[in-house]
């Protein structure tokens, strides 16, 4: 009788162990620490709930899903030190990364190792420009470029602000850098000029000399392509010597920490946002969740739960795990649906028709305005 308990002991072990190894595990890599560990926060929240809520029904081809959180700290060579850490475990799907300058270089990494990488962050064009020009097909976006958010809010600026003297901003990273420059040539396209273009160095404590230098430009408006620590310093001391002027942002500023940050100096500021994928229809009850378990799914966090949806499909469409097939089922221009709506995407694994709210912070919080 013990030798038959202990076979049968070893024996649902064994069985345990197989049913681990047959879980489909997906990394998540993003800035979990440092100074934009807000978005980290949003990657995790929102993959692990859509992890959690396709388990519940049942897994993808009847298996479950399980996470590995990664940290890049959006730094460029950590993401690549994560990226080879990833492909070495074997691991064959990435939710991330999120900073454009650290997508990039990791994005090598996973073309190399046949590992499917999709960020829901990542902006800058040359991510999966690219990924195109050497025939990668694993590297895509479920986000939008900055091309397409410049096409968008360029055009706004130059007849909102029509006379106004508006100053151009970038933090020197190949986001910031890059969607500051989109704005700039289409704003530029649709007749306004810049009275001011400056690079600035995140991380800083002081920008007052920079504040001068608005003012000596007699900035009205300023567009900024950057994050936020460097967005509400630069209000705030701005307001400390008693100066004001619009700021406009792109997308990286619907973090909570933004209002910490600027306090009451930023007030009005606007910036630009995918259309508010929590007001969807199919977002409702993801984020009842989310908020029920004390998170409030803004930014980049539906984005993520989203990343977590298109490759579940992509390998129940695929009918396999295999990477590669998953891309290419992704992309044969059939819609995959996801908590931030309908979705499909384009031969070099971009979305397709990407839609944008213009946002106003106020009193501590945002929501869109009128167009």
């Amino acid at each position: 009788m013990r030798r038959v308990l202990i076979i049968g002991t070893a024996l649902g072990l064994l069985m345990g162990t197989a049913a681990r190894a047959d879980d489909l595990t997906f990394a998540v890599a993003g800035p979990l620490t440092g100074p934009l560990a807000t978005i980290g926060d949003q990657f995790r929240q929102g993959a692990q709930a859509a992890a959690d809520a396709i388990n519940a029904k049942g897994g993808v081809l009847g298996r479950q899903i399980k996470l590995q959180f990664e940290d890049d700290q959006c730094d460029p060579k950590q993401a690549v030190s994560v990226a080879n850490r990833i492909a070495a475990s074997g691991i064959g799907f990435v939710d991330g990364h999120a900073c454009s300058g650290s997508s990039i270089p990791a994005s090598a990494v996973y073309a190399e190792n046949g590992t499917l990488m999709m960020s829901p962050a990542s902006s800058n064009p040359v991510m999966t420009d690219d990924a195109a020009d050497k025939g990668w097909t694993n590297i895509m976006r479920l986000y939008t470029r900055d091309d397409a958010q410049g096409a968008f809010i360029g055009p706004w600026i130059a007849k909102e602000y029509a006379g106004k003297n508006v100053a151009v901003l970038h933090d020197k990273t190949a986001y910031g850098q890059g969607v500051a420059n989109a704005v700039r040539a289409t704003m530029n396209e649709s007749g306004l000029k810049e009275v001011l273009y400056e690079g600035i160095n995140a991380g800083e404590k002081d920008y007052n000399a920079l504040v001068t230098k608005l003012k000596d430009a007699k900035a009205d408006v300023v567009y900024f392509g950057g994050y936020h620590p460097e967005a509400g310093l630069i209000l705030r001391q701005a307001a400390e010597q008693k100066y004001q002027f619009q700021l406009i942002m792109p997308d990286s500023i619907a973090s909570p920490e933004f209002w910490q940050v600027a306090g009451a100096a930023g007030e009005g500021t606007l910036f630009v946002f995918p259309s508010d994928p929590q007001a969807k229809p199919e977002a409702k009850e993801a984020v009842a969740k989310i908020q029920a378990g004390g998170f409030k799914p803004e930014g980049f966090t539906l984005f993520s739960y989203a990343v977590i949806q298109a490759f579940a499909q992509g390998i129940e469409r695929a009918g396999s795990d295999d990477p590669t097939k998953v891309a290419e089922a992704l992309k044969n221009g059939q819609p995959i649906d996801t908590v931030v709506g309908s979705v499909a995407f384009d031969a070099k694994g971009d979305l397709k028709d990407a839609s944008y709210d213009i946002n106003r912070w106020s009193n501590g919080a945002y929501a869109p305005i009128a167009k």
